[in-house]
């Protein structure tokens, strides 16, 4: 193809720089060339800026669907009957709307203002009327008023004036109303200063309202936070969307599936039933049933089961689980295998149409992106028809053939394989097919099947858009669209089923919801709440490209929930034994605020006795200055009792080691205020606490350029601390699995599933802030 040169871009008024960066992109720059010599072809001798500018938007503008409709825009351009970008932009949104031929060129015309002439006459009172509307806010703001407004309300009354025309009577009839600009107009406008400290100071001491929460006090879902991001098209317009395929049945295929879906947005979440679901899996689940729930539309949840020998129960099961955990209910749940019948009539019409062909190269000869052409894309429809049965039938052997598809995907893979024969009985189906469809075939056309109106899925199924497309149109089938977003991964973790499956097979987790993993499982065990992983998710945003994330940033959302939700209890988890040697007439119990912040969300009673276990790194026999606990010479008060205690004896053992503390009590209005209030339990339940840390050193434990002996030599042996006989007050004994609590000054808690009934085990969620060390 011969080479542009640019002074066929900068003829037509392009700058040079931009003429250069047209021409590096040969599609956009072939586009423009052809509409440059159409539009001479019309008469004009030269191309004027002005024409230059919209024959570029053609070029650049124009979606792939409508772009057989670009000579048609070229040759209102020449002739000069559309003139501005206004008109070129109602032209193009006409076509879009009524993209197949013949075009009804009298409704293109009306729609996009040819032949309208706006007269100056129409413009000044247009712009009158306008003034007229702001004349007191004009009067009182003067020159500080936005002049855009008033531009754009005469634009609106007057859809194809020349915008240069109306900013001109826009500017020329405020100066006749408020007249020359003084020098109080020149100076800038004074901002509201704040109002004065003590209104501040009052303002500052009521409740404030966390961003993460809606006015009645619960949490924002994931499109409250993210929704301003999505924008797709509408239920019925998939063939605005760029890249979608337009042929003669798509207006009626669209019609017919509008009112199946009876106007609804309709999305699907296509998880394979091999492994449990991770944090990456949160954001997809977030995606496609909070999309879809926000629009008042619906959501299936289909399993992608076409893989026989992978397939196990409990992965069915706990994907279930964990959608209705992130608060989800599915439409319906369906599986591929559901389509199975319906996917081979579209095969065969396929190989009829001339699109398919059976074909005996090993998988290993058709591996990767630039495999050798098959010996056998030539042959017959009746051969393939027939070999394609018999591959059905079990009368060829696995491996000897596959089924694959005459097209190219847009990453450059040649031919993709749309069956293979494994005779391995499914799940579902037993023994009934021995051949099972690939995710390049099975996928558009169960959302098909489905009459999904978004098809929305992650990154690296961006390059499988055109075969999606081709797919469905080559089979007549009603065609989705395709939307792709950015993957969601978090460093220190590894979340591949084969990996994981090998951190439980070596010892180094327990199972699949092992609370240092990142399973959905594993944070549920651990106690995240599923409102803060979808805010999360929702924080992270829409975005196109991958995300990898500090988990802190995950727990910092995960604090924010549980700060307002899990009620406070006490818990010393290496205890040092204080005897109250004058408790006397002291009270047996105390009342503790479930949210100290918020008393009116109630409280409970614990034990106060003259026994009490506190923190034993909140003792020291020394103080020093930045020391605000309790020791020999400092007097510390208790949480929630209203006394303050003072070391009278310490007592050791054999090996000189603090073990007992006698101390007197007095109420804390009969003495000076202590530097520091310490929190205590008495009569405590004994339980196990488990601490957790990030499972691997490294950000990157699958990177071997960073961990050269791979991820499994990456592992942090300390990321797991058990204590096994930790105090936490009585208030906690009717806990239930999961419940959350915030152990105060300790942690957030939740009582794991290895509770028993002589015994309650509790996991540290997070830490009541974050460890400046993980920054």
């Amino acid at each position: 193809m011969a080479a542009i040169d640019v002074s066929l871009f900068t003829g037509i008024g392009l700058s040079e720089q931009k003429a250069k960066e047209t021409i590096k992109n040969e599609h956009v720059s072939q586009l423009l060339k052809l509409a440059i010599e159409q539009a001479k072809r019309c008469g004009l001798s030269s191309v004027d800026k002005d024409v230059g500018k919209l024959l570029y938007n053609v070029a650049t503008r124009l979606k792939k669907q409508i772009q057989s409709h670009q000579g048609l825009l070229v040759d209102y351009i020449a002739t000069k009957k559309i003139t501005t970008e206004l008109q070129l932009n109602a032209a193009m949104d006409y076509l879009l709307h009524n993209p197949l031929p013949p075009v009804d060129t009298t409704r293109l015309e009306q729609e996009s203002g040819v032949g309208v002439a706006i007269t100056p006459e129409q413009v000044e009172e247009a712009v009158e009327e306008v003034m007229e509307k702001y004349k007191k806010e004009l009067l009182e703001k003067r020159y500080n008023f936005s002049a855009g407004i008033l531009m754009g309300e005469a634009r609106n009354k007057l859809k194809f004036a020349d915008g240069k025309m109306i900013k001109n009577e826009v500017d020329m009839q405020v100066l006749h109303l408020l007249g020359p600009k003084t020098e109080a107009d020149r100076q800038k406008p004074v901002t509201k200063k704040a109002e004065n400290t003590k209104q501040n100071e009052s303002r500052s001491k009521e409740p404030q309202t966390e961003s993460f929460l809606n006015p009645d006090g619960s949490i924002k879902s994931f499109m409250q936070v993210a929704g301003e991001a999505v924008h797709f098209h509408k239920v019925g317009e998939n063939y605005k969307t760029d890249g979608y395929v337009i042929n003669e049945h798509t207006m009626e295929r669209l019609k017919k599936h509008v009112e199946a879906v009876k106007g609804k947005v309709h999305s699907r979440f296509p998880p394979e039933p091999n492994g449990i679901l991770h944090i990456g899996h949160a954001k997809a689940i977030n995606f496609n049933f909070g999309f879809a729930k926000a629009m008042g539309g619906f959501t299936y949840l289909r399993y992608d089961d076409t893989n026989p020998e992978k397939e196990e129960e409990k992965f069915f099961t706990a994907i279930l689980d964990m959608v209705q955990w992130l608060g989800y209910q599915p439409f319906k749940v369906t599986h591929a295998s559901d389509y199975f019948q319906e996917l081979y009539d579209f095969a065969v019409v396929l190989i009829k149409k001339g699109f398919a062909y059976v074909c005996h190269m090993k998988s290993d000869d058709i591996k990767g992106f630039n495999p050798p052409d098959s010996p056998w894309r030539n042959r017959s429809k009746e051969e393939s028809l027939r070999l394609f049965e018999d591959m059905k039938a079990g009368k060829i052997a696995e491996g000897e053939a596959t089924l694959r598809m005459k097209h190219i995907l847009e990453e450059g893979k040649k031919d993709p394989v749309a069956y293979r024969i494994k005779f391995t009985p499914h799940h579902r189906t037993g023994d009934k097919w021995c051949i099972y469809p690939t995710y390049d075939f099975t996928h558009c056309l169960c959302d098909s099947l489905e009459n999904i109106t978004h098809s929305l899925c992650t990154k690296e199924f961006q390059s499988r858009r055109s075969s999606y497309y081709w797919l469905c149109n080559i089979v007549d089938a009603y065609c989705p669209v395709q939307w792709e977003y950015g993957r969601l991964n978090l460093n220190y973790a590894v979340v591949s089923k084969r990996k994981i499956g090998k951190l439980i097979s070596e010892g180094h987790v327990r199972d699949w919801d092992d609370p240092r993993l990142f399973t959905l499982t594993a944070l549920r065990r651990r106690g995240f709440p599923p409102e803060a992983i979808n805010y999360f998710c929702g924080k992270v945003g829409v975005t196109m490209s991958q995300t990898i994330l500090h988990p802190s940033m995950l727990e910092a959302c995960v604090r924010e929930v549980l700060n307002v939700s899990a009620p406070r209890a006490m818990a010393v988890l290496d205890p040092l034994k204080v005897t109250i040697t004058n408790f006397g007439d002291a009270p047996n119990d105390v009342n503790v605020p479930n949210f100290p912040a918020n008393e009116a969300k109630g409280s409970h009673r614990v034990p106060f006795t003259a026994t009490v276990f506190i923190e034993r790194d909140d003792f020291r026999e020394k103080s020093d200055k930045n020391y605000k606990r309790l020791s020999t010479d400092q007097p510390v008060g208790l949480r929630h009792t209203g006394y303050v205690i003072t070391v009278e004896k310490v007592i050791k053992d054999d090996d000189g080691n603090v073990c007992e503390l006698l101390a007197s009590c007095k109420r804390s209005a009969e003495t000076d205020k202590p530097k520091g209030f310490i929190h205590w339990v008495c009569e405590p339940l004994v339980c196990e606490v488990r601490l957790y840390e990030i499972l691997f050193h490294h950000k990157h434990p699958e990177d071997k350029n960073v961990v050269p002996g791979g991820f499994l030599t990456d592992i942090n042996k300390n990321s797991m601390q058990v204590i096994p006989n930790a105090y936490v007050d009585v208030s906690v004994k009717n806990a239930k699995l999961y419940d959350r609590f915030q152990f105060e000054r300790v942690g957030f808690f939740t009582v794991d599933r290895d509770t028993t009934s002589t015994k309650m085990v509790f996991n540290r969620t997070v830490t009541l802030k974050e460890d400046p060390g993980k920054k």
